[in-house]
């Protein structure tokens, strides 16, 4: 694929900074990118080196944040914080590293608050069963275990 005019055509640094803007993205996020514009591989590694030193792509503080504003926001399992990180290309030795700093208990504390955000809206299904299901299939949904989602239900309703 031949290249674009320089003329009309950002170069591969600007094309990346212009992508990063709106917000953080892995290493492996901007090569696509880039590629996609048909810069060639060197102008593309030169880049992201260029934007790791300059501290603009960091995929570790991108797997530290992200986990941390998913637990905040809308509180998932490890397993699915693990499937988004993937999904956004951050290789799994980063993945690990940054799940381990997770506390323990989060996890477990996420769920029960979960359970209980979940028994508030479904408070007025009567059908003690179906609520009770209800809620666990959202929980299912969010990536937790049957085992962490039955201890979540009943410490909530304890």
């Amino acid at each position: 694929m031949a290249r674009k005019n320089k003329t009309t055509c950002p170069s591969a640094y600007d094309a990346a900074l212009s992508y990063l803007s709106p917000k953080a993205r892995t290493v492996r996020e901007v090569e696509l990118k880039l590629d996609e514009g048909s810069y060639s591989e060197g102008e593309i590694m030169q880049t992201t080196e260029r934007l790791k030193e300059a501290g603009l792509l960091d995929d570790e503080k991108y797997a530290r944040d992200f986990i941390e504003s998913r637990l905040s926001t809308k509180p998932v399992s490890r397993f699915r914080l693990r499937e988004q990180l993937r999904a956004h290309h951050v290789p799994e030795e980063i993945i690990s590293a940054a799940l381990d700093e997770v506390e323990p208990g989060t996890e477990f504390e996420n769920a029960v608050a979960v359970v209980k955000k979940f028994a508030r809206q479904f408070e007025g299904i009567e059908d003690e069963e179906k609520r009770r299901r209800l809620i666990y299939s959202r929980l299912q949904t969010r990536g937790y275990s049957h085992e962490t989602i039955i201890a979540a239900m009943n410490e909530a309703d304890e």
